[in-house]
């Protein structure tokens, strides 16, 4: 863990360091410094506040930190950007004033946009269940960050402006000196968009080649090019094989199997130690705890701690080692004639009974049981699951002996007697303590060699009376044939069997492992007719079969619904915030359009990186949401304000996208910048694969798809409407 932390703060500071050198390269020193102020006070405000509010500095703070820095930047790039262009086109008289106006030209939209942001991040904080306390320091961390940014950006990077540009600003240009029609980018940007201004036809071709590239990226979800899971497994030092031999089986034959599988293992080139605890519980962790690893305690039973060398000391990650060892380990239990085994990794997220569970209920115990030995059948059909298992105990035979005590009386013996000789026959009774020195005890139990303990010895054992006689034991105790009672599980006071499995296959995913046996599952016969399924409830009466669906499945479940909800809600506040800003229902549809092209970056990014879109690729995409609405903010306030100069909107939105691409990219490539240092990550891979192919993705879409919208919605109410030769003149003269 602290290893961890330590890689995570050198992260910090790289993410930190490479923005700051993005504004050098950018900007100019002196602007990287006015920025790079921001940074360490924002950080310092955040961490205070994440205190205060009962986090610990843990592994998910320090990444909503990494995370922050790529967006808490943003305010102040974008008044730096602002100040650094009116010092350059000289549009101020004193320093000063040049400050004061820049910032104010950009501080209501940047206020907007910031408070965006936060709309889209929030709402995830109030994720429920086992992943809601995991998840939240992110959004809270990077909401604080982002507000406190805010205010930094209006408080002292105006101040650090003035203290570290003021000199520059005699080396601005004469505002005529500028003619932006004769930049670079004016050139290639008008180029770009003026056929799409004049050419209805190719506009809508545009709008429907967007919507294309939407469709194929979706696309990829649905065919499992790009696969969902909750949490990838992360790269971990230590595994578990879980033993379970037949009941009854005895604790040698158990240490048989675990010795071999043992000397498998220790084999393989990675394994730095093992330790194999047969008939006893081995020390548990949380994992452990959840899948009741502590009531292991039998001669069946045995459990292989596998610790393994150093993850920088080795090529292979944990997951592919025990992918890889998992055939060899089953083939070897086997042939021991085990009755289940797991290779059993660190959960990445919350720890469950196993990835994939069947909750089966009824309200008849047979037929529960008989069904749920049916469906374990199914599980070890299918090529997408592996480890299968089932929380029931096969009847083992029990011999009862029990004392005849009316003929023991008879014989002169007392109950006591022949109980003592029994005990020592099969168990041993303790006949008193030897002492060995003052401090050192040694206990003294009288029990019989093993190769007598048997029912044939026990028939013709005799035993003496007091009266010199011996009386054969056999005619002083009944056998009977019994079974040991097995256990019966319950949750939340239902009787339930429970199937287990892991995943197998390219997919990974306990959801395709699922949506693989489920048909099968569904169509298996029983007494009460349909089998009833369920995935977030327990039944409300056993009226039938029902098979509940949990594991990881309903974590996944419950954090892609309340992510989804956070979203919802993220849409809908953000709706009101632009709504109530620009006064008009038509813009905000406008600026949060982008939001859905989003996608066209993660999820091909995800099919390029090799990565499961996780929980935190949605978080991801939700935070994407407020920081390409940010973009489109400055875009359409831009090309407001230069509609009410009386500038015809056509070149309102030519010139809103020359002038703000700047800003708009430096934020964005600041997003990409500290998203990238985790990107490695596998964990946290898929929100860094989010933020940067989604950047990538979205904002080149925006730079052009923002001024079309804007611009179609405004000719709309344009009496009349710019000819095509006028649109040319306009922008391209």
């Amino acid at each position: 863990a602290k290893e961890k932390s330590n890689e995570l703060l050198e992260h910090l500071f790289i993410a930190t360091f490479s923005v700051i050198l993005l504004i050098a390269v950018a900007l100019g020193v002196k602007e990287a410094i006015v920025v790079g102020i921001a940074v360490p006070v924002t950080l310092a405000i955040a961490l205070f506040l994440s205190h205060m509010f009962g986090f610990t500095l843990n592994r998910v703070t320090l990444f909503a930190l990494i995370f922050a820095i790529g967006i808490l930047v943003d305010d102040a790039i974008v008044v730096v950007e602002n100040v650094h262009r009116w010092f350059e086109l000289k549009l101020a008289k004193t320093p000063r004033e040049a400050i004061v106006r820049a910032t104010d030209e950009v501080g209501n939209p940047t206020i907007l946009a910031t408070f965006t942001v936060i709309a889209a991040l929030m709402p995830m904080a109030f994720v429920s269940g086992l992943m809601g306390p995991y998840m939240r320091p992110i959004p809270i961390n990077a909401s604080v960050a982002m507000f406190f940014s805010l205010l930094v950006a209006f408080i002292i990077t105006p101040w650090a402006s003035y203290l570290f540009l003021r000199k520059d600003f005699d080396k601005g240009h004469e505002k005529e000196e500028i003619n932006i029609k004769e930049t670079t980018f004016w050139k290639i940007y008008s180029r770009i968009m003026v056929p799409l201004l004049t050419n209805k036809a190719k506009r809508y071709t545009f709008y429907g080649f967007t919507l294309a590239l939407m469709g194929i990226s979706v696309g990829l979800l649905i065919t499992k090019a790009v696969v969902v899971k909750m949490l990838p497994y992360d790269n971990k030092s230590e595994l578990q094989i879980v033993i379970d031999m037949p009941e009854g089986t005895p604790l040698e034959k158990t240490l048989e199997a675990a010795k071999a599988i043992g000397d498998y293992i220790s084999r393989q080139s990675i394994v730095s130690d093992y330790q194999v605890y047969v008939g006893t519980s081995a020390p548990f962790n949380f994992n452990g705890l959840v899948r009741h690893y502590y009531l292991r305690q039998a001669s069946n039973l045995a459990d292989i701690q596998v610790n393994l060398i150093g993850k920088h000391e080795r090529k292979e990650q944990s997951h592919d080692f025990a992918k890889r060892i998992r055939p060899v380990v089953h083939q070897i239990a086997q042939r021991y004639g085990a009755k289940y085994v797991a290779v059993v990794e660190v959960p990445p997220g919350p720890p469950v009974l196993s990835p994939i569970v069947a909750e089966i209920y009824g309200p008849d115990l047979k037929v529960q049981q008989a069904f749920a030995k049916e469906v374990l059948k199914v599980f070890k059909e299918s090529k997408s699951i592996t480890d299968e298992g089932i929380y029931l105990e096969d009847p083992a035979p029990l011999l009862r002996l029990v004392v005849k005590e009316d003929k023991a009386k008879m014989a002169g013996l007392s109950k006591q007697e022949v109980v003592y000789t029994l005990q020592a026959l099969f168990g041993g009774y303790k006949a008193g303590i030897m002492q060995n020195t003052d401090t050192e005890h040694t206990p003294i139990v009288i029990r019989f060699d093993e190769k007598y303990r048997t029912l044939d010895v026990l028939k013709m054992l005799q035993i003496p009376t007091k009266d010199g006689k011996t009386v054969p034991l056999s005619e002083l105790v009944e056998i009977r044939q019994d079974t040991i009672p097995t256990t019966i599980y319950h949750k939340n006071l239902r009787r339930v069997v429970y199937v287990i499995g892991d995943v197998a296959g390219r997919e990974e995913a306990p959801f395709y492992g699922i949506l693989d046996v489920r048909k099968a599952v569904k169509s298996l016969p029983n007494p009460y007719g349909e089998v009833k399924e369920l995935w977030m409830s327990l039944p409300v009466v056993e009226d039938g079969i029902y098979v509940k669906w949990d594991g990881e499945m309903h974590i996944t479940l419950e954090v892609f619904r309340d992510l989804g909800l956070a979203f919802g809600v993220a849409l809908f506040v953000m709706y009101v915030l632009i709504l109530g800003w620009f006064k008009d229902f038509r813009i905000p549809g406008i600026i949060m359009a982008p939001i859905p092209l989003t996608l066209v970056g993660i999820i091909p990014g995800h099919l390029l990186m090799g990565a499961f879109f996780t929980a935190t690729s949605m978080i991801g995409f939700i935070a994407l949401a407020g920081i390409i609405v940010r973009n489109s903010i400055l875009l359409v306030d831009f090309a407001e304000e230069r509609i009410k100069d009386g500038v015809p909107p056509h070149l309102a939105v030519v010139e809103a996208g020359v002038i703000r691409t700047r800003p708009i990219l430096l934020t964005a490539v600041a997003v990409i910048v500290g998203a990238f240092v985790i990107v490695f990550d596998p964990i946290f891979n898929g929100l860094a694969i989010s933020l940067i192919f989604g950047t990538i993705g979205s904002t080149t879409l925006t730079l052009v798809l923002i001024p079309l919208m804007y611009y179609s919605s405004k000719v709309k109410r344009i009496e009349r409407l710019p000819t095509a030769e006028e649109v040319q003149r306009d922008i391209l003269k």
